[in-house]
């Protein structure tokens, strides 16, 4: 497949810290990408970096074809960015916020019309326009901040953990939204810290720890890479333990063996059992 993003040898230090230690990755062109990690492997810095709003010490970036260091203002025209703070403007309304968008991209009012009209449609914000910011919930800011991230019609949109702080309502709806923007040929990166989400949504994952790649492919191949199957159970002073097994019959094997423990369950890998394995972090400790 087309590569859209290709990162080689990324380094960003903060101070004597490297938040990104010789990071390779590649993203393909019309994928779902999760970029998934512990508080502090790098994954904001990754998107920062990208997307041009922070520099680096050294290494290349290219997007769709544009290095950001030589052709940064090619590179973020093909972009569309959410951080995880909202950016919109609260003084103005969102049909104000989107059209200060697209004048940023030097949009004609006829097209700038359009879009709006068009995507705002697509999502159901047509009658949330003419209200300010701050009047919408969590979740109807969050479609209207990335309605007007892909107004310019960028390639690439970078989603840094949209769905933080929403109920599951709320962040089911904006998956949908980033499903239905990937149709339409929207590359998509996400970084997030709930793992469930990146198995529901993505094509492909990615795990970084202490700024490097640990592990690349599909949630279903990284699964296989720890074992198809897990035995879960909970011991005497009440912690949990997770062992990996290559197959149901060695795991069944393994929990006959266990006797008495309580809450015993034998299960299929999922991908919060790979990162833990890859990066020796408890669950608890990837939030």
């Amino acid at each position: 497949m087309n590569e859209i993003i290709r990162i080689e040898g990324l380094v960003k230090r903060f101070g004597d810290k490297p938040a990104l230690n010789g990071l390779d990755l590649s993203v393909h062109e019309g994928e779902i990408f999760g970029y998934l990690g512990p508080n502090g492997a790098g994954k904001t810095t990754t998107v920062r970096v990208i997307s041009t709003l922070t520099d680096y010490d050294s290494g290349k970036v290219v997007v769709d074809g544009h290095d950001i260091e030589e052709e940064p203002y090619e590179a973020k025209e093909c972009m569309g960015v959410i951080q995880q703070q909202i950016s919109l403007d609260k003084d103005l309304t969102i049909r104000e916020n989107m059209i200060v968008h697209c004048m940023y991209h030097m949009m004609g009012k006829k097209e700038r019309e359009e879009r709006i009209a068009e995507l705002s449609k697509y999502v159901g914000l047509e009658d949330y326009l003419d209200r300010t910011v701050d009047s919408l919930s969590g979740g109807w800011k969050k479609r209207a901040a990335i309605i007007c991230s892909v107004l310019h019609s960028p390639k690439v949109l970078f989603l840094d953990e949209p769905t933080a702080g929403l109920d599951i309502q709320a962040r089911r709806l904006l998956w949908d939204l980033v499903r239905a923007l990937n149709k339409r040929g929207t590359t998509i990166f996400v970084t997030t810290h709930y793992i469930e989400e990146a198995e529901i949504l993505c094509d492909r994952v990615g795990i970084i720890d202490h700024g490097r790649l640990i592990a690349v492919g599909r949630p279903q191949e990284l699964c296989e890479t720890v074992g198809s199957t897990v035995v879960e159970y909970t011991k005497e002073d009440e912690t949990t333990e997770y062992r990996c097994f290559r197959n149901r019959d060695e795991a069944d094997e393994f929990a006959k063996g266990l006797g008495s423990y309580e809450n015993l369950l034998v299960r299929k890998t999922n991908l919060e059992d790979v990162f833990v394995e890859l990066t020796g972090k408890a669950a608890g400790e990837f939030q």
